[in-house]
């Protein structure tokens, strides 16, 4: 077990320090599974600055893509500059997907939560009306009282789809070649990746399904500066990379002139996914795609011959 102390002691090294210590990580892993291993690459920021690290130490390392059909053209076009990459697809496209299982809202937890409770596992109940209690007898942090709600929702709701679409192939993928994926996730991404590191670290070499995450530690400026410092081809949806001070106007105090910031999307996940579109400020991500992405927008939001997640956002409050 690690410590949040040990994750912030991290987070706040130099970025030539966290290099050094990601490839540490990538050699131990290359090392311990004598090179059966690969680099899962998603097209996006982080992931590419992830496989610019891995083939400066071995450039014959395996890199592997998951092309789910959600991916921006963009992204899709990106991977296709990069020599020697594994495609995969998964099963089911999307539509299938949310037909059978759902609709991914909200979040996996949530998601998860609601699908349960309409399954009338108590436990997931007791979640969604806040009655579930710790070990102590208090009030459990696991409740999601706020998202009741959706119980009622006119349409399903669940987190099979990244298991579906990416996990999925993924595993099956690793147990065909015997090989063993290395992560671009980060800690800071989410509570539930930053509980996985304090649990097992960068390196999980013990678990049934070992796994190693390199840049675990890293903030989403790290991966913003080394692409800047090294001048790092990166996917075009993103935009340019400026300084967050030309971006909000803002006066240069602190660190400000420092922090980075793209001017085109911010995330660069499965275009339609819906999991932290509630968190986001306008414009959030189908406001952009409604300007950038037109196509696949009305594709997504239309409920005849197409997705019909435009309901989905208006029942969450979302606007698209």
């Amino acid at each position: 077990m690690h410590t949040r102390e040990e994750l912030k002691e991290l987070q706040n090294l130099t970025l030539e320090r966290k290099i050094l210590i990601t490839q540490t990580r990538i050699i131990e892993c290359y090392l311990k599974f004598d090179g059966k291993v690969y680099v899962s690459f998603s097209g996006g920021k982080d992931s590419t600055v992830l496989v610019d690290i891995a083939r400066k130490i071995y450039t014959d390392i395996d890199v592997v893509f998951i092309n789910t059909g959600l991916e921006y053209p963009e992204i899709v076009k990106f991977v296709k500059t990069f020599n020697n990459i594994k495609v995969l697809k998964p099963k089911m496209r999307f539509d299938e997907v949310v037909k059978k299982y759902g609709y991914p809202v909200v979040s996996k937890q949530v998601a998860n939560v609601v699908c349960g409770a309409r399954k009338n596992s108590t436990i997931r109940k007791k979640r969604l009306n806040g009655t579930l209690k710790d070990n102590h007898g208090n009030k459990s942090q696991f409740n999601c009282e706020k998202w009741e709600y959706l119980l009622k929702a006119p349409f399903k709701i669940s987190d099979q789809c990244c298991n579906v679409m990416k996990k999925q192939p993924s595993n099956e993928y690793t147990k065909k070649s015997g090989k063993i994926p290395i992560t671009g996730m980060m800690a800071s991404e989410s509570t539930a990746r930053r509980n996985a590191w304090l649990k097992t670290g960068c390196n999980a070499f013990d678990l049934k399904k070992p796994q190693s995450q390199p840049m675990a530690f890293w903030t989403d400026q790290d991966v913003l500066h080394y692409i800047k410092k090294y001048d790092l081809p990166y996917c075009s949806v993103y935009g340019d990379i400026v300084p967050k001070s030309e971006v909000v106007g803002q006066t240069v105090i602190d660190r400000i002139e420092t922090d980075l910031i793209t001017t085109g999307c911010q995330r660069t996940g499965c275009m339609f996914c819906m999991f932290g579109a509630h968190l986001e400020k306008c414009p959030n991500r189908f406001q952009q795609m409604k300007e950038t992405h037109p196509q696949q927008y009305d594709y997504c939001i239309r409920e005849e011959n197409g997705l019909g997640i435009g309901k989905v956002l208006d029942y969450i409050g979302v606007k698209y």
